[in-house]
């Protein structure tokens, strides 16, 4: 056992060296390094004195927030499992998380008294439920939780449980095509070489001179960010209210004289549209790290205009913790003979990406194929779901179900999708999940979902229905049916009715056809869509 260090000690290492560092800003409020840290260790130790220990999973409904942030570290130094979900969900579909990934403990913020419900209704495997703010009835509160191991006196050192490489400490949900999430195991040992790759990659000389401002929930991509932040000692800044807010954010970056962020394409365009980035020093920037869908170039050529040359792409999924592609700003340009166009770059560090065809061979370079990659980064696989883990896991290669082409030089272009999923707003949507919702509503007989470009959301859902017969319903009243069974990114956003569905001679609907038809109809039209 402990043959790899467990990835909670990144923050005792830099709570030790730099305790009076500024580790996070939330609002009006700090925390240092070493008061971050002990705060930690006090939830680790009355988590601990409750019963809970290595491989629990620790289920987490929450904003950003410094508790929030807490929770990782306090998961991953209880040689624990930290399952933080997307906190737009509704409560059934965290309930799922919370049954599926077998969760032993909650930490919820009070706001989200029906997710709480609903996971202690659905779970046998519960035994305790944290409230950020204030606890309900059977529920216990965070700050008392911390203070509770204050006052045990156990809280004193660092005492990370011993860890191996393959250990679990993170269960990063994925939806699935088939409409249930699935959870990618990142563990101990992958997660530091994520970690290190982030470093290398992305932020090259990265240190605690710099400053970081999170964006995008930490319960995703920008988690992972954080990891290589604490690694460096670097502070990071939380906005401070729930919306996200193009002033505040050009504030916080002239204010921290942050240097780092990490975001999608739709909330980057946002920003460098916005007047109030000609109104701030926005001149300490190094790195603006954007990922999780495509940049149209016109968009590109924006933020390069506004920032200048710090922007750096890079492809990945869940599964890979982000680690399958880089386009550093070096080869950014305004000029179009400049850089790869279209590329989302070439290989990270220890990565390798191949071509493949339907029966797992290479293709040649040009040739477009399913990509798929290997190297430390890929995850353990999906938890408790062989099936799955068996389609994305073959020969020895992790199969993203993303399609696209390797040119001459190894610079990759995503041209589709395997899967029908789409992203809006940078989260990954599947229709499926959405259609089989439309399905249980009496009038519609068929339904399919497709997600279409959106000036606003990079991408954004529309339904075609044919009802069923001697049946009526309109838009307003399927997307008010949809409104509490599916988080709002996932809902579409416009339905449109048809007397039938294209289907192909296996009887089945492509996605291409419909696609076809409602610009061919005019009910989509291209122009408006870009």
């Amino acid at each position: 056992m402990g043959n790899v260090m467990n990835l909670g000690g990144l923050l005792s290492q830099t709570a030790r060296r730099d305790p009076d560092g500024t580790a996070l800003v939330w609002g009006d409020r700090s925390w240092t390094w070493a008061e971050t840290n002990a705060r930690v260790n006090a939830l680790v130790a009355a988590l601990r004195r409750r019963g809970l220990g290595k491989g629990d999973p620790i289920l987490v409904q929450a904003r950003n927030s410094h508790q929030m942030f807490e929770s990782l570290w306090a998961a991953f130094k209880l040689g624990g499992i930290w399952v933080p979900t997307n906190f737009r969900l509704t409560p059934p579909e965290v309930a799922y998380i919370a049954t599926s990934s077998g969760a032993r403990a909650l930490i919820c913020d009070d706001v989200f008294t029906e997710h709480a419900a609903a996971v202690k209704a659905a779970s046998a495997d519960l035994v305790l439920t944290v409230a950020i703010g204030t606890a309900g009835a059977g529920e216990v509160a965070y700050e008392d939780l911390v203070t509770e191991g204050e006052t045990a006196g156990e809280a004193a050192g660092d005492e990370e449980a011993e860890v191996d490489y393959h250990d679990p400490c993170w269960f990063f949900f994925t939806s699935g095509t088939t409409g249930r999430p699935k959870a990618a195991v990142l563990t101990h040992g992958q997660l530091a070489f994520v970690v290190n790759n982030h470093l290398a990659d992305l932020m090259p000389g990265t240190g605690p001179g710099d400053a970081s401002l999170v964006v995008a929930p930490l319960s995703h991509g920008a988690g992972a960010h954080a990891l290589s932040q604490v690694a460096r000692g670097v502070k990071s800044v939380l906005l401070a209210g729930e919306r996200f807010d193009e002033a505040e954010v050009w504030k916080l970056v002239e204010d921290h004289r942050i240097t780092n962020m990490f975001t999608v394409p739709t909330i980057l365009t946002r920003m460098v549209r916005h007047a109030a980035v000609d109104q701030v020093d926005h001149s300490s920037l190094r790195y603006v790290i954007y990922a999780g869908a495509p940049m149209y170039r016109a968009d590109q050529k924006q933020a390069l205009e506004k920032l200048g040359k710090v922007i750096v792409q890079y492809y990945g999924l869940g599964e890979v913790t982000g680690n399958i592609t880089v386009l550093p700003a070096e080869l950014h340009s305004l000029d179009d003979a400049a850089m790869p166009v279209g590329s989302c770059g070439y290989a990270r560090t220890g990565m390798e990406i191949a071509i493949m065809d339907p029966d797992g061979k290479r293709l040649a370079e040009g040739k477009q194929g399913e990509i798929c990659v290997r190297g430390p980064a890929v995850f353990a696989g999906y938890h408790d779901n062989p099936e799955a883990n068996a389609k994305a896991l073959k020969d020895g290669w992790f199969h993203t179900g993303d399609l696209g082409r390797l040119d001459a030089r190894g610079f990759l272009t995503i041209t589709g999708r395997a899967s029908d999923m789409y992203i809006s707003g940078g989260s990954n949507v599947y229709p499926r999940e959405a259609e089989e919702a439309l399905l249980t509503h009496p009038a519609v007989a068929e339904v399919a979902v497709l997600g279409v470009p959106d000036p606003d959301w990079g991408e954004s859902g529309v339904a075609v229905v044919v009802t069923a017969a001697e049946q009526r319903t309109d838009e307003a009243t399927l997307l008010a049916f949809l409104k509490d069974k599916l988080a709002r990114y996932k809902q579409p956003r416009r339905v449109f009715f048809w007397d039938e569905l294209p289907k192909s001679g296996y009887g089945k609907v492509p996605k291409h056809l419909i696609r076809d038809q409602l610009y061919a109809r005019g009910d989509l039209t291209r122009d408006a869509a870009q």
